[in-house]
């Protein structure tokens, strides 16, 4: 049995009630050992993210970002399989790949499930879920208008800030000063202030903020990591600084 299927037989916290646990009802039994019993290990006020509460939310995301206008690709299938396969492995790849295509199946309370989540999960995971809903979306060479609408909505229901959501969104999505909006500063800011901005993003995206997810997400938080040094490096090759 891969991590999904571990997962939906013990371990989960928060999502196994609300809108989410109603999501994932009908997966348990074929998901599940018959031998498997669901013990979990979420008591009220947790607030450190587990893999599965993690893992399972992303996929519940996913589907509501590839429902969001209207259908839903071969192409889009085929690399979110790709992404499931170089993140998860080959078992655990295919057990996501099959919860994703019976949520795709459903109709998906997309407030009601990111409430939950916001409500539960740490900050530092919340972001790493919006990233790699962007990275997922950009598997096509761009992300789609309704593409980004949808995940706009997810992060204000997430209760993520604004000037997060243009950070992330910028590393996908560039506009104009795309490098200043990663380090959510402004034009007029100092050398000085661009420095502290660095350091205060550099912390904000360590790796290690999302450290109990486990080596599957570690990657993808490398990355966020690196875009914000890239920017940085931009901003000081355009200003001339030290």
């Amino acid at each position: 049995m891969g991590r999904f299927g571990k997962w939906l037989g013990g371990g989960l916290g928060f999502v196994m009630g609300g809108p989410i646990g109603g999501l994932l009802g009908f997966l348990v039994g074929s998901m599940v050992d018959s031998t498997s019993v669901y013990t979990s290990t979420y008591s009220p006020g947790q607030v450190r993210t587990t893999q599965g509460d993690f893992g399972v939310s992303l996929l519940v995301l996913i589907a509501a970002v590839m429902k969001a206008d209207g259908k839903v690709v071969k192409s889009e299938l085929d690399y979110v399989k790709q992404f499931f396969l170089r993140q998860f492995g080959r078992e655990s790849a295919a057990e996501a790949s099959i919860m994703l295509r019976d949520l795709l199946k459903k109709d998906i309370p997309i407030r009601d499930v990111c409430q939950q989540i916001g409500r539960n999960m740490d900050y530092s995971s919340r972001l790493q879920l919006l990233h790699l809903l962007f990275n997922i979306s950009i598997a096509d060479g761009v992300v789609q208008p309704s593409e980004q609408d949808i995940i706009e909505k997810i992060s204000g229901y997430l209760l993520i800030s604004s000037t997060d959501f243009i950070s992330i969104k910028n590393m996908f999505v560039p506009e104009t000063d795309s490098a200043l909006k990663i380090l959510e500063i402004e034009r007029s800011a100092s050398d000085e202030d661009i420095k502290k901005a660095y350091r205060k993003m550099a912390m904000k995206y360590h790796p290690d903020k999302v450290s109990q997810l486990g080596e599957d997400y570690r990657k993808s938080a490398e990355e966020k990591f690196r875009k914000v040094n890239e920017a940085y490096e931009k901003i000081k090759k355009e200003r001339n600084m030290p």
